[in-house]
């Protein structure tokens, strides 16, 4: 039986939202997850290829995924909202694919702009398993709200990170308070553009509910 993908648009403030929910390949779900997408006025969408292979290593860990598109990009309506619209767009799909799939532990995950998404919306969220923020830009705003999180938060971040620096960045994971993990993954740039296979292994073990000690 062929695994279910299908498309939504779903109610947000700004107008519909363009969603994208593609079940696991290994049979019925053990546990959802939600990709938020990097920066939309930077290119950004979920068809990006580093949430494109999010989402692939997160469903060969036996999760449903959910993707979507912030208001204002490709289908989805409205327009950039500084971040808290998007932040308000993350909300809806998480609340769609929880209502969906009410018995499943989740995870949220984002890329770039999107792993601050994903972050700020695991705070407001307690019961998320865990975070998975990938290339997250310290060269971005301010950091220190990210510095605490009653959730597990796995980083993913590429060693020639323009936008978060390796010393940088370790600096910063440093003072992150709290359950944490720090990955680095070999590639030339913030997208991940010669290590995507890597990256989407490393999530796929990052995703993995059976791995042993926790995150």
């Amino acid at each position: 039986m062929p695994r279910r993908i299908e498309t939504h648009f779903l109610a947000g403030a700004a107008g519909r939202i363009e969603a994208l929910l593609e079940e696991s390949e290994n049979g019925e779900p053990v546990q959802a997850a939600l990709v938020c997408h990097p920066h939309p006025q930077h290119g950004g969408t979920m068809h990006n290829k580093v949430v494109y292979r999010t989402a692939r290593g997160l469903r060969r860990a036996g999760a449903v995924v959910l993707r979507f598109n912030y208001r204002g990009v490709n289908l989805s309506e409205g327009t950039y909202a500084s971040g808290e619209g998007e932040l308000d767009d993350a909300r809806v799909a998480l609340d769609f694919l929880l209502a969906r799939y009410p018995t499943l532990p989740y995870t949220i995950a984002g890329f770039s702009f999107g792993s601050r998404i994903a972050l700020r919306l695991a705070a407001e969220r307690p019961t998320t398993r865990q975070a998975i923020a990938l290339g997250f830009p310290t060269r971005y705003g301010d950091a220190t709200q990210f510095l605490r999180n009653p959730v597990p938060r796995v980083f993913i971040q590429s060693t020639n990170d323009e936008f978060g620096p390796r010393a940088e960045f370790t600096e910063f994971v440093d003072r992150v308070e709290g359950e944490k993990k720090l990955i680095w993954i070999e590639s030339r740039d913030h997208f991940f553009v010669d290590a995507q296979q890597q990256l989407e292994d490393v999530v796929s073990d990052t995703g993995n509910l059976s791995r042993a000690g926790g995150v």
